[in-house]
């Protein structure tokens, strides 16, 4: 769950009257459309251009015209409320009965800290906690939840011993306003690569395999690039991580692609691939020698964790050879652990090169001499398909991308 602190002074209600304007020309015809006086909508974006520090539109008789910010900031805004505009038809299917039009405005959810406060209490599940954290009082939260729950006209969380836990619509809900949320972050990030300074947070799900040498590497290029920017690196099961994704609170993920042909809103990009290897100390028994299938009925193994891409390659290496699958002794996609009991034991891993490059290079580890078949998998960056990627996103995919073929910059 990422932080929303650029989202506390834009307001939502400001992006709706600038996404209005931009659509029809003026205030006049804009305010008609939004229901709102056409000082108000004119407050709005004076607010909004406050805010931001820059002009968002050219006055002219004949109407409002955006600026080359403007520009900009409109379809970041325009993402944001897509996202929460779907949500009450996804509501629909929760509802005993009708009560509003579900192709109504909700304007119930036009408000970042009622967004922030959802997100928190669906994350933490504790009010109390949610108050602490956004430094507000119990009943602020209580109050955001009732307007909530009153605009979707269905409950969103339950009480119970275990605290307040989502109900089936607010799960609905979560990653449409945690997107909504994001794109928002983003704006002033956006501005200010239209300057030339890249700045903001990017956030990484790191798998195993990368966080060796490839990620390391390529965060030192884009901060040495760019010192305004932040990383924050996250190294959850994929499970975990592709959740996050699709929530927009992880911008990548790096390490081994998961291909699924029905996984449409997913988009892998391929780095380079690779196979495994098995790996030991140089003083095992079974280093300096080429092996048989036999040398292997005693080992000891480490393997990766249980329905990884890693362990199905490994499982049908194994059935290729007609060798009986291992069974572990430790399952661990944590490198630290690998690495101490590779080199406190005669244990065995099977690893890909690359998560344990310096081990191998320093040869404080040693590959064992036996080819594991079929065991050849794409390793890259998996992104949201769709996604209007941030500027330091986007340049955190241009260093990796250099740093995986470095002969081609």
């Amino acid at each position: 769950m990422q932080e929303q602190e650029d989202t506390n002074h834009i307001k939502i209600m400001q992006l709706r009257s600038l996404c209005m304007i931009a659509e029809r020309g003026t205030v006049s015809e804009a305010a008609e459309d939004l229901f709102r006086t056409q000082s108000a909508v004119t407050r709005s974006i004076r607010d909004l251009e406050h805010t931001l520090a820059t002009p968002l539109f050219e006055r002219h008789a004949s109407g409002m015209l955006l600026t080359e910010d403007g520009k900009c900031v409109l379809p970041r805004a325009q993402r944001a409320l897509q996202e929460l505009k779907q949500i009450p038809a996804l509501l629909a299917r929760f509802k005993l009965r009708e009560s509003m039009r579900d192709d109504a405005e909700p304007i119930w959810l036009f408000n970042v800290r009622r967004l922030q406060i959802f997100l928190r209490l669906f994350h933490l599940q504790h009010t109390q906690s949610v108050a602490s954290s956004l430094s507000i009082s119990q009943p602020a939260v209580s109050a955001a939840l009732k307007v909530l729950e009153k605009g979707a006209n269905i409950v969103l969380f339950q009480r119970s011993p275990r605290g307040m836990q989502p109900t089936a619509a607010a799960r609905e809900m979560a990653p449409h306003i945690s997107r909504a949320l994001n794109e928002i972050r983003h704006i002033p990030e956006d501005l200010a690569a239209q300057q030339g300074v890249l700045q903001g947070t990017v956030h990484i799900g790191a798998l195993p395999l990368c966080r060796s040498v490839l990620l390391p590497r390529a965060i030192t290029r884009l901060v040495t690039a760019h010192p305004a920017i932040n990383v924050v690196t996250n190294e959850s099961a994929f499970s975990t991580l592709i959740t996050e994704l699709r929530a927009g609170d992880v911008d990548l993920i790096v390490g081994a692609l998961r291909h699924d042909s029905n996984v449409t809103d997913i988009d892998n990009r391929p780095l380079f691939s690779e196979e495994l290897v098995l790996l030991a100390r140089p003083q095992h028994p079974l280093t300096g020698r080429t092996l048989t299938a036999a040398d292997l009925t005693d080992t000891q193994w480490i393997l990766p964790r249980e329905n990884s891409p890693a362990r199905h390659l490994l499982e049908h290496a194994f059935a290729t050879l007609d060798i009986p699958v291992p069974k572990p002794v430790v399952e661990s996609g944590d490198l630290a652990i690998v690495r101490g009991l590779l080199m406190d034991s005669d244990m065995v891993a099977a690893v890909s090169w690359h998560q344990l490059e310096y081990e191998l290079k320093s040869g404080v580890l040693q590959p064992l001499s036996f080819t594991l078949p079929d065991t050849r998998r794409d390793i890259g960056i998996t992104l949201r398909a769709g996604a209007l990627h941030s500027p330091a996103t986007l340049a955190l995919i241009e260093c990796i991308s250099a740093e995986a073929h470095p002969s081609a910059t």
